[in-house]
């Protein structure tokens, strides 16, 4: 068994770790098909081999090439390492510095098997967002970050350390860049072999950042979604008796039901996968579940008459669930679900991301590896049957959103007939809304996002204090908030008042809620001196998920309700990215890719580590002040009125913040006027 030592050594090859392959015991990545030539299978072959001296070459190579031949990528499966990987507290990492050991600490969690889909693959959640490219890398970086000083930054790319580099103690500890790809080349067929080739990587948002904390990272954020939907489609937050029907048990996707029982519905979630679904099961995060979809509408009968909460995974495919909810629908003329939406993972539609109603799962994890064209014509199949249902119920009176995951943009692509009607709507629009459009969008305009942080302790009893000390900052700043924000102060205050009770910590010592720039603000000043006072034992890590006010530019999601031309503009998350890092960040990433896919978006994120100190204050006073208004300023610009009147009330805050206001065009025949009497 090795140890945190051993981890933190480097790279050992004197002699070579034994070579134990695969854990049966641990749910593998679905085969990846990056359909090299054999000229790129040898190039492949030779930028694995150069993480290893030219000894060892002879022994290493036969078994990588096994692995690209088998599973599509090179993972080094030899060099995983057989101790429990979790995230311990922080002083047990040894370092030189506890930025670095916070650092460590989230990485471990990241790929903790109670927290990551597919650990052995590094794959923390989304079906193929990875943490690093192989375990090779991974060992690397804990190296590196067990012997760094805080005048040096570790550069990764891609999840390779590039190395150890002077820098400033006020500079980041870690500069992360993933998916930096040229963009005419950013493809989904280029990403597969770029992957294959070891030279660029996925990262979703939070997984190769390091900043993913379980299913409790979304379960917030869905509970929000749930209670503003209740009150736009339905006309009331209060949703008991109230049917939600989704999909998808695995990483981010896991957290729909815990939320729905939050929320106080009912949350039927089909999973085609049984391990996820007894995972979330024994978890805590998922109530009962069934491979019965008679047993699934019984249930759901009950739960409505009663209006109790519950949440009830079906195994099986989602489309299978939703034809048989047409059909109940056109045999008793019942429409038995209220709100539905879809969280497969869709941004990777053809490698494990989406199911196809016609095949088993090992059915289509075979025909996905030994026929991917065949494939992807039952994927697309599948969606136009989806959508199909979701249309009979939708007529019906059941309110449907896409929940940024690319649904509708590939059952779009797949020839579903999922447009809005000509001239009605630009190219970021569907038939349905999604959730940013509808729901959440006014949320980010205001300023209110996903702020998260972790106790490095591991000690649930500083979770317990943090999360006192959030509740009591919200419910003093409520006092004296305008009428457009109070509702979201009350939802979190109700939020994190309750959040220990819902048991929702799987991996580290994690809290989320979503809060405006003052909040963010006022609880990481408050958590810092807590930990300079000693109420909280060790520092804290806060940081936020990349789907967020500023964070992320995704046409299809976090900035589908920016209507002036620009929701195809990555300036905001760049930007971000590189104020953060000046502003105090401990460390800050940019991916290309998150949520909708590869080439589908940019995002950002950071971490920062509060110690207790003066400096931490400051940092991470000027850092969160920066990482909401960049993203309020952009949508203020856009025309948002929410942003607008945030941004106000922002700078009457802050006398050195100066933002550019737009003019709104109050006379709209002006425009047709001029474009009249203009020159052909």
């Amino acid at each position: 068994m090795s140890t945190l030592e051993e981890i933190c050594s480097g790279l050992l090859v004197e002699p070579l770790p034994e070579n134990r392959g695969r854990n049966p015991g641990l749910p593998h990545a679905p085969t990846r098909t990056p359909h090299l030539t054999a000229a790129e299978e040898r190039l492949a072959l030779r930028n694995a081999l150069r993480y290893f001296p030219p000894c060892h070459h002879a022994t290493l190579a036969p078994e990588f090439a096994q692995e690209l031949r088998q599973h599509g990528h090179i993972y080094m499966y030899r060099f995983c390492p057989p101790m429990r990987i979790k995230a311990y507290p922080i002083h047990q990492y040894p370092c030189r510095t506890p930025q670095a050991a916070a650092i460590m600490l989230m990485i471990m969690n990241n790929l903790d098997p109670a927290v990551a889909q597919f650990p052995q693959e590094l794959v923390t959640y989304g079906g193929n967002g990875q943490v690093f490219s192989n375990w090779a890398q991974f060992r690397l970086v804990m190296h590196y970050l067990s012997v760094m000083t805080e005048e040096q930054t570790l550069v990764l790319y891609s999840g390779h350390p590039m190395g150890l580099f002077p820098s400033l103690p006020s500079s980041p500890r870690a500069i992360i860049t993933n998916g930096m790809v040229i963009p005419n080349y950013s493809s989904r067929e280029q990403y597969e072999k770029m992957f294959a080739l070891g030279v660029s990587m996925y990262g979703q948002m939070t997984a190769g950042s390091y900043c993913y904390i379980g299913p409790q990272g979304i379960v917030h954020g869905t509970m929000l979604t749930l209670l503003n939907a209740g009150r736009r489609y339905l006309g009331s937050g209060d949703l008991r008796g109230r049917v939600l029907v989704t999909s998808g048990l695995g990483g981010m996707s896991g957290a729909q039901a815990k939320a729905a029982v939050i929320a106080g519905c009912i949350g039927v979630v089909a999973e085609v996968d049984e391990a996820p679904i007894r995972k979330r099961h024994e978890q805590g995060w998922l109530m009962e579940m069934s491979s019965s979809l008679d047993h699934c509408i019984q249930r759901i009968r009950e739960a409505r008459a009663a209006k109790l909460p519950l949440s009830l995974g079906y195994h099986g495919n989602i489309v299978d669930l939703w034809e048989r909810l047409v059909l109940e629908y056109q045999r008793s003329g019942e429409l038995l679900v209220d709100l539905g939406s879809d969280q497969t993972s869709l941004h990777n539609p053809f490698s494990g991301g989406y199911y196809p109603v016609q095949l088993s799962l090992r059915q289509a994890n075979q025909l996905m590896a030994s026929s991917p064209s065949q494939f992807r014509t039952a994927v697309e199949e599948s969606l136009k049957r989806h959508v199909a249902a979701i249309d009979t119920l939708a007529e019906a009176g059941m309110f449907f959103w896409d929940y940024g995951n690319a649904f509708l943009l590939e059952a779009q692509r797949a020839g579903a007939k999922v447009a809005k009607e000509e001239g009605s709507g630009g190219a970021t629009e569907f038939r349905y809304p999604s959730y940013v459009q509808h729901i959440m969008g006014d949320i980010f305009s205001l300023g209110f996002g996903p702020f998260r942080w972790v106790c490095t302790s591991c000690d649930p009893k500083d979770l317990e204090v943090t999360d006192q000390i959030a509740a009591t900052v919200l419910e003093e700043i409520a006092v004296g908030v305008s009428e457009g924000v109070r509702q979201q102060y009350h939802d979190n205050i109700r939020w994190i008042r309750e959040a220990g009770k819902h048991q929702m910590v799987v991996g580290s010592m994690a809290r989320i809620l979503y809060s405006d720039q003052k909040g963010r603000v006022c609880i990481a000043l408050a958590i810092n001196k807590a930990i300079a006072d000693g109420r909280v034992s060790a520092p804290v890590v806060i940081s936020r998920d990349h789907h967020d006010v500023s964070g992320t530019d995704s046409p299809f999601r976090e900035t589908s309700n920016v209507y002036d031309g620009s929701a195809f503009c990555a300036d905001m998350a760049v930007q971000n990215f590189v104020g953060d890092a000046f502003r105090g960040a401990t460390w800050v990433s940019l991916h290309n890719g998150g949520g909708v896919g590869w080439g589908e978006v940019m995002n950002g994120g950071f971490g920062l580590v509060l110690d207790g100190s003066e400096d931490a204050a400051k940092r991470a006073s000027l850092m969160l002040n920066w990482d909401v208004s960049n993203g309020v300023a952009r949508r203020c610009w856009s025309g948002n009125s929410n942003a607008y009147e945030t941004m106000e009330r922002s700078m009457e805050a802050e006398t050195q913040l100066r933002v550019t206001m737009p003019y709104a065009v109050e006379d709209q025949r002006v425009l047709d006027q001029a474009l009249d009497q203009a020159l052909d």
